[in-house]
């Protein structure tokens, strides 16, 4: 579950591999060096360089420590459980260093200042560990403008050339189509041949990896990998979006300066902040945005150019309108949602900005914008990572937008996930309930549930649903909708799903329990692929997932040999299909069936 080009909510970050060993840690995220040293140095010199520190906005950057002379080949897992067991919840971890020191970040100055007095001087595995205060990174665009400076000394840049050698930059259409939708000029049968190979590939890699993980499931994977191309299991022909243009239905919209240096612009990034840019350009000539969100956007351009209020600066961390998200439906509903950090506004002025926003869309130019649900977010005063947390509220409008998928109604909330291409979902949903092989006897695990799409869609055809989910909105909408579809076989739970899913799959006693589990792009917890694997009545699991290549380590360990810390028997794949979600893009959803490994039938071999 994820929207590929927006930030995902609520995302827990996988651990390592459950057998993660010392020398595979330099491979894995948590071990890659942090990009610090050089912004350490400039720190002395140009205080500038972390001015995002003294204003009041969440930055883990903030309470960063140090710690050193940590045990050689220390692995993250090792390290965050030796945290944990003296009473400290980090925010981050990166190891460097043969994981020799770490850089750990915390969620604020108490939980960092009781790390340093705890930590300081205590012995772990023979070793004394020091632990200091670390200096936040150097603000990229800052670091970025400095090195142009360097370059702008020597020379100019060099710039694209035609073939008859001038100069010349292509439109800004162009350039944004590039970035935001890089397939757009390849066919789109091309464009499924390509994301074809990348699951073939997947599938491919995660044949050799259980082959070196699980022995006794070689002999199998030797007569898999020779009918189906090397790879673990058969793929189905890639399925296709029933539409390639203007499906998504929702974008993120960043408000800045304008890459053709109109003010209050609203629009898509032209590149990353890191690489030294915060030009937006409009969505008009777009392909994947809906002419409903094009004409939002349009409006609401209008309305904050006729305010007295700046663009919010990520440089400066200065002005106010940051970003407009707008989601549209099939049932011709749109929701905008406008954040704005009122910095040091006073609370009259704000009420009167937002009684005008709300005139402008019902009784002025904006009310045939088509927006019937209107949030106003403050982005000021962060103190933590979800968007979620913000204070939201509602100016004009309904709370809620609906929807209609399957022949079914769903209800989305501001912060609520759903899929950001309907028609394509409903091919999605129905290739999990194919896989899922349902009865009227089967108990339907939706782990990852949203606004409860996937075990709505299949709740007629099983006995019972229970679904998991993290946001509270999508739970509160997921309840909601199943009122709306006369369901009364569904409930749903919310929390992480490391921590409620453990309890909930041992409380379910039946013959034929299936699970579909539909994670961020990172994938699953590690406690979620322990419970799994520990649940011997779980025979079936659906993975769904919008970026295969992340969730290898789930794969991996769903499959590996059972150990003194990986309990039941593993699973294997025997089943996979991929669907398109993201026409002009090379993401692609892929749908892995795994069934668990009955060494009484001598299955595995």
């Amino acid at each position: 579950m994820a929207d590929i080009t927006s930030s995902p909510v609520g995302i827990t970050p996988p651990s390592l591999s459950l057998e993660e060993k010392p020398d595979d840690l330099a491979k894995t995220d948590a071990a890659k060096p942090d990009v610090q040293a050089e912004g350490e140095s400039q720190a002395a010199s140009d205080p500038g360089v972390y001015r995002y520190i003294k204003e009041d906005l969440f930055t883990s950057e903030i309470y960063k420590v140090e710690i050193r002379n940590l045990p050689r080949f220390v692995g993250f897992n090792d390290l965050k459980k030796f945290l944990a067991k003296h009473g400290l919840n980090p925010h981050k971890i990166k190891l460097f260093g043969r994981q020799t020191f770490a850089f750990v970040t915390f969620k604020n100055e108490e939980e960092r200042d009781k790390a340093m007095k705890m930590v300081h001087g205590m012995q772990w595995k023979g070793q004394v560990l020091s632990v200091k205060l670390a200096k936040p990174k150097a603000d990229p665009i800052l670091r970025k403008r400095k090195e142009n400076e360097g370059e702008s000394a020597g020379g100019p840049p060099p710039c694209k050339r035609t073939d008859e050698g001038d100069e010349e930059e292509e439109p800004l259409s162009v350039q944004i189509a590039n970035v935001v939708t890089p397939l757009w000029n390849v066919p789109y049968d091309e464009q499924l041949k390509r994301k074809e190979q990348e699951v073939v590939a997947v599938l491919q890699k995660l044949a050799k990896e259980i082959g070196s993980t699980n022995k006794a499931m070689v002999p199998w994977l030797f007569a898999q990998k020779g009918k189906y191309n090397n790879m673990c299991c058969p793929l189905e022909a890639l399925r296709p979006s029933p539409i390639q243009t203007e499906y998504r239905n929702k974008c993120e919209f960043l408000i800045s300066v304008g890459a053709d240096g109109e003010d209050k612009t609203i629009g898509f990034r032209l590149g990353k902040y890191k690489g030294g840019s915060c030009a937006v350009v409009g969505p008009a000539d777009t392909c994947h945005v809906p002419p409903e969100a094009k004409k939002v956007v349009s409006e609401f351009q209008k309305f904050i150019r006729t305010t007295p209020y700046s663009v919010y600066s990520p440089e400066t961390y200065e002005g106010h309108w940051k970003q407009l998200t707008v989601r549209t439906t099939r049932t011709k509903h749109a929701m905008a949602m406008v954040f704005f950090n009122p910095q040091k506004l006073e609370e009259e002025e704000l009420g009167a900005l937002k009684n005008s926003m709300k005139e402008y869309f019902t009784e002025g130019e904006g009310k045939d914008s088509g927006v019937t649900s209107l949030y106003f977010v403050r982005e000021g005063q962060r103190k933590s990572p979800n968007p979620e947390d913000l204070p939201c509220e509602l100016v004009a409008g309904e709370s809620c937008i609906q929807e209609e998928m399957l022949g079914l109604k769903f209800r989305i909330s501001p912060h609520s996930f759903f899929q950001v291409n309907t028609g394509a979902a409903e091919v999605l949903y129905s290739a999990v309930g194919e896989l899922a092989k349902l009865d009227q006897d089967s108990i339907l695990l939706d782990v990852c549930c949203g606004t409860g799409t996937i075990g709505i869609s299949l709740a007629k055809r099983v006995k019972k649903v229970i679904g998991i989910e993290m946001c509270q909105e999508a739970v509160e909408d997921a309840k909601v909708n199943a009122k709306l579809n006369g369901l009364s076989n569904v409930e749903f739970h919310c929390g992480k799903a490391e921590d409620v899913f453990p309890n909930i799959l041992n409380a379910v006693v039946s013959p034929s329990v299936t699970a579909v589990v539909d994670p961020p792009r990172a994938g699953l917890h590690s406690k979620v692929i322990l419970a799994i694997r520990r649940a011997e009545h779980l025979k079936r699991l659906v993975y769904v997932s919008c970026n295969a290549k992340a969730a290898m380590t789930n794969f991996i360990d769903l499959c590996r040999a059972p150990s003194n810390r990986v309990h039941g028997a593993p699973f294997r794949p025997v089943r996979s299909i991929a669907v398109d979600l993201f026409p002009q893009t090379m993401h692609v959803e892929m749908i892995l069936l795994l069934e668990r490994v009955d060494y009484s039938k001598n299955s595995a071999l």
